[in-house]
């Protein structure tokens, strides 16, 4: 009797032990903190604490089985598969818990957030199978944002006698410290029964409760009977404290407490006996669950107004009522959880691109995001092991995920809330860092071009899938100010011919002079969704001014920087108006005002047309000659991707190395390289990788998309690098959450709340689709018929509002009456020719 997999979660990625080193699953909710599931079933990087804590382990965290067959010798192992080398330390191995025994086999299978972990070892009585996961339902905002890790070991018995068991979690009360500073005082765990679990709460009795790292934390299980633990371990020397707690647990499986006293982080331990019969299973569920309020501002100023809060802690008293609550309702979060998970995972797609949307999710829970007490989302571009980096919902950045926008739609309508109702000055500029709290949002006020660029298509697309006229509204007079401000003297496009020349700050962590095509395709993006904003809420004139700019826009850049393969950037010596006006200093490293440095030139950039990337998610069409557009991805791929890097240099950061392979960000195969190009023109950057690839999806050169894709995830094994973490600028890297409009791209899904319409791509054969528009979501199928294409249409979560359904090329299906369908409910319409 082998263990088999969770017979109602699905599974995309198998890791074998091979590929287990750097596996370190994110268990937690959106801006929440995290605990990861390591490969090996370990739990690490315990960044609850409000802030990024790599490799921060707190003492003592692990859990233990005892396992002790009828007429047999009792074993006890800790729930982890076996440690893999490095071994060598000054001291021995450094590796946290590293004496304790563990299992020889052991295998990591996921689909996020659904993480199993299978450990097997001769010696033992039982297989085990670890099954974890945090809640993450689309639409719902708060249930995917509970600070819970949910543990739950299944024990497998395949012999013939019955096995006395237990299994046992420990952890350190290290409240006070987050892995980068404070410390413990008077820590105290206290045992309690509740309703529903039962277990230990974690709290301190001396951290100020105003303090960073002050909260509570609790270990509990839903199990009723069989419970005993431990409120202290014994302080004894030569590491007999640990003695003292194994020969305790491993003589039978139950625990004796110590008396309490001399360390103000006592470990609590918590045990569970059972017994399993004979070619049985039982399981033994667990909750670790936290709550820290004091989250801090992005670069603290030393007063009280840095202390910014969190939204997740308005909604629980403490780590005690997390534990309870979700335990009331764990049947159905599970529930939801597998079930948006299946639904992706049984879609017609590639497994490669389920695979990178689902995995990069991870994202959205990790410390790079966090939601204040108002509600209100933000995030940093990434985290670094101890310190978010780079912080302010960085504009030009965020531009890229498509994740937030698709699956939790009330989160990107307040990013946009907050660019156009708080980070733009009197002029329209927009602060690309916002500060917090909002009264310091444009405290440091820099424009990047195109991240303001960007943000105007997102509040068209957040205003067409969630229908909001209101939100639309009363962000529209930002809107046309953030618009107007590129008019400006000493503006990005002052002679308002509809090309950017000016000084234009970018992702690239430059300013870029004269036209290029990054910023020309997203000021054209950015005309045409003024346009179509302004149109609705009846702005004639500013809407025809917007469309005469895009015309003779797309006309120059088409002309004057396409080259044949693909758009140069045609560099201009700049005006010193054109830095002021952008808010930023001249000189910062950058040349001379008549030659300037860290330009792109003549170079064949990754993303030189994400403004169109951005207007195929957004529905806005062509930006630029569609020949022009397929030419350039072909030239993208055929002169930027690599197989292979053993003999490429690269003077920045390193991700890539040897063997693999993927999409540089620049090269110049015309030569005419810069002396000093923009800085990361060597690098391969996911995010980037992802916008290039998802847009030869939407161009038909699927092939080609799909192998930069799966050149990425080749690339994060689990042997190599974390699947759970494409970095950049950082660990959890908010660009890469481009992977999520791969899907869209697939399956042609583009949905207007505003017209209550949905489209979809036509198919050849019948075929499951998972779609979403952030407010609701569901599975669907195509069937062609003789006269067109049924569609079917089921909702799992949210109110899908609808009138009418589109299948591209072949023709649309009008409802008889606008509906509201919600979940459990099933659409039926078919789209005929014509």
């Amino acid at each position: 009797m082998a263990p088999d997999l969770h017979p109602t979660w699905s599974v995309l990625t198998h890791y074998d032990q091979s590929h287990l080193t750097r596996i370190a699953l994110p268990l937690g909710g959106i801006g929440t903190g995290t605990v990861a599931l390591g490969g090996r079933g370990d739990l690490r990087d315990w960044e609850v604490v409000n802030r990024p804590a790599k490799g921060f382990r707190p003492r003592d965290a692990f859990f233990a089985l005892y396992a002790k067959p009828a007429g047999g010798e009792a074993v006890c192992r800790a729930l982890e598969g076996a440690l893999e080398p490095p071994f060598e330390g000054a001291f021995g191995s450094p590796e946290a818990n590293h004496g304790l025994p563990r299992f020889r086999h052991c295998a990591f299978h996921a689909a996020y957030p659904l993480a199993q972990v299978l450990l097997d070892d001769p010696d033992v009585p039982l297989w085990v199978r670890l099954e974890a996961f945090n809640p993450l339902v689309p639409a719902d905002a708060e249930t995917s944002g509970i600070p819970v890790a949910v543990l739950r070991f299944q024990l497998i018995n395949s012999t013939d006698r019955a096995v006395s068991a237990a299994v046992c979690g420990n952890l350190a009360n290290f409240i006070g410290t987050d892995g980068s500073g404070g410390a413990c005082s008077r820590n105290v765990n206290e045992r309690r029964d509740g309703d529903r679990v039962r277990g230990v709460l974690l709290r301190s009795d001396g951290v100020d409760p105003a303090a960073e790292q002050w909260g509570t934390l609790a270990l509990t299980t839903t199990a009723r009977t069989g419970l005993s633990h431990r409120l202290a371990w014994a302080q004894l020397s030569w590491g007999d404290t640990l003695l003292d707690y194994w020969d305790d647990f491993s003589s039978d499986g139950a625990l004796d407490d110590r008396v309490p006293g001399g360390r103000d982080d006592p470990t609590a331990s918590l045990a569970v006996r059972l017994r399993v019969p004979e070619q049985s299973a039982r399981t033994v569920t667990f909750l670790l669950t936290w709550h820290f309020p004091n989250r801090q501002t992005w670069t603290p100023e030393g007063n009280a107004a840095d202390t910014i809060g969190n939204h997740y802690t308005t909604r629980y008293a403490d780590a005690w009522d997390v534990a309870e609550r979700v335990a009331s309702e764990l049947p159905r979060l599970e529930e939801e959880t597998a079930g948006f998970v299946r639904a992706v995972c049984e879609a017609d797609l590639p497994p490669v691109v389920k695979e990178a949307a689902l995995d990069n999710l991870s994202t959205l829970r990790s410390q790079t995001c966090f939601r204040t007490p108002d509600g209100r989302f933000y995030g940093w571009e990434g985290c670094g092991d101890r310190q978010g980096c780079c912080p302010g919902s960085c504009t030009h950045v965020w531009n890229y995920e498509q994740a937030a926008a698709f699956l939790f739609g009330e989160l990107a309508c307040a990013m946009r809330e907050v660019e156009f109702g708080h980070s733009l000055d009197d002029r329209g500029m927009m602060s690309f860092r916002v500060g917090l709290p909002l009264e310091r949002a444009r405290k440091n006020v820099v424009a990047a071009a195109d991240g303001q660029m960007g943000c105007l298509i997102k509040l068209y697309r957040d205003w067409q899938l969630s229908g909001d006229e209101a939100m639309l509204r009363a962000l529209w007079p930002g809107a046309r100010k953030a618009l107007e401000f590129c008019w400006i003297e000493g503006g990005w496009d002052a002679d308002q011919d509809g090309v950017m020349e000016g000084c234009q700050h970018n992702t690239m962590d430059v300013e870029y002079y004269g036209p290029n095509p990054q910023m020309a395709a997203w000021y054209l993006g950015a005309l045409r969704a003024g346009e179509e904003m302004a149109r609705h809420l009846g702005d004639d004139g500013f809407a025809a001014r917007c469309r005469e700019l895009f015309e003779r826009g797309r006309a120059w850049v088409d002309q004057h920087l396409f080259n044949g393969e693909y758009y140069e950037h045609e560099i201009r010596p700049p005006g010193e108006g054109a830095a002021i006006a952008a808010g930023l200093k001249l000189g910062m490293g950058a040349g001379t005002l008549t030659e300037p440095d860290l330009q792109l030139g003549a170079g064949c950039l990754v993303d030189q047309l994400v403004g169109q990337f951005l207007a195929e998610v957004a529905g806005l069409g062509y930006l630029l000659d569609p020949d022009h557009v397929r030419t350039t991805l072909r030239s993208i791929v055929k002169y930027n991707r690599r197989e292979g890097f053993f003999g490429h240099f690269n003077h920045m950061r390193s991700f890539v190395l040897s063997d693999e392979a993927g999409l540089l960000m620049a090269s110049y195969p015309r030569g005419r390289r810069p002396t000093r190009p923009f800085p990361y023109y060597t690098e391969v950057m996911t995010g980037f990788e992802y916008a290039a690839a998802v847009h030869l999806l939407y161009e038909g050169e699927v092939g080609a998309g799909l192998r930069s894709i799966a050149d990425i995830r080749a690339r994060y094994d689990g042997r190599r690098r974390n699947p759970f973490d494409e970095a950049e600028c950082g660990h959890h890297y908010a660009r890469a959450m481009a992977s999520w409009a791969a899907l869209l791209a697939l399956t042609g899904f583009r949905y207007s709340g505003v017209e209550q319409r949905l489209e979809l791509a036509a198919v050849k054969a019948s075929t499951r689709i998972f779609w979403s528009n952030g407010w609701a979501w569901g599975t669907g199928r195509l069937k062609p018929t003789r006269q067109g294409m049924k569609v079917e249409l089921l909702v799992l979560g949210g109110v899908l509002k609808l009138r009418t359904v589109v299948v591209t090329g072949l023709g649309e299906a009008r409802l008889d009456r606008p509906r509201r369908v919600g979940k459990g409910k099933l659409v039926t319409v078919e789209v005929r020719r014509g």
